[in-house]
């Protein structure tokens, strides 16, 4: 963890710079540009919520704001999944010609797509004002499920990196398993709705916690239990170790096979 901490600092500037770089690729002759930062999720949001909500009727209050208020770090998860999952091979290029910590591009996708989520809170705010939603004070909880999404996000970025210099399948795979995993999660649905006989498998999903507190202060406005917090803070902390020691095992390799 100290060598990753140290790549941080060291390499600040030029990962901060590629997540720049990423972002301008990304929206590069996009006539909107940036502003699909804010319109993706609203039309996830209009989509989902006309399927759970007005056919499949969904007894849930203000639906809009319960999908979205996990739909948003769910979307920062999987997107930056999907774009630290080609990080190294995509500057295959780069790292045979300039000696450079390998981790900083998948950490520069995961910040990229953390901008990208902060832009995205934007229409959230502008949909509670819309509907005239209360903003309770549990917002201030917010960085404890984003430290904890964060650090879960970066372990699996580091390990999908890995695999998918070595077999170029994982980039394929890791739609499929994206596609189950979201269904998997409680985003369109609360964790309450599932029956009791069901709930002890997906409490082994490692997102239930950090998107249950996103939903508890932003919906309901309520703190997750101690225990839930502690849970979610050790999962993050446990993918992030897991994910960069397999990453800092192969990543002199890495080169050889991009």
């Amino acid at each position: 963890m100290g060598q990753l901490i140290g790549e941080i600092l060291k390499y600040r500037e030029l990962i901060w710079a590629l997540a720049l770089k990423e972002l301008t690729v990304r929206y590069k002759r996009s006539a909107l540009g940036f502003l699909w930062a804010l319109l993706h999720p609203l039309l996830m949001m209009v989509i989902l919520t006309m399927v759970f909500s007005r056919i499949m009727r969904v007894p849930v209050p203000q639906y809009p704001i319960f999908l979205i208020s996990t739909l948003l770090p769910w979307t920062f998860f999987s997107q930056s999944l999907a774009y630290s999952t080609e990080s190294i091979v995509g500057n295959g290029d780069l790292l045979k010609k300039v000696y450079v910590a390998k981790s900083v591009f998948p950490m520069a996708a995961v910040l990229s797509n953390g901008i990208n989520f902060l832009l995205s809170m934007i229409p959230l705010v502008l949909l509670l004002v819309i509907l005239r939603f209360p903003f309770h004070l549990t917002w201030l909880y917010l960085p404890v499920p984003l430290l904890s999404l964060v650090l879960f996000t970066l372990g699996c970025s580091f390990f999908f990196a890995t695999a998918n210099v070595f077999f170029r399948d994982m980039a394929h795979i890791l739609q499929v398993v994206l596609s189950a995993w979201f269904y998997f999660s409680p985003v369109i649905y609360s964790f309450d709705f599932l029956p009791e006989r069901y709930r002890p498998l997906f409490r082994l999903n490692p997102l239930l916690y950090p998107l249950n507190g996103f939903r508890l202060a932003i919906y309901y406005g309520l703190l997750p239990t101690p225990q839930s917090m502690a849970m979610s803070l050790g999962i993050g902390l446990g993918a992030l170790l897991a994910g960069y020691s397999i990453f800092r095992h192969y990543q002199d390799s890495l080169v050889f096979y991009v």
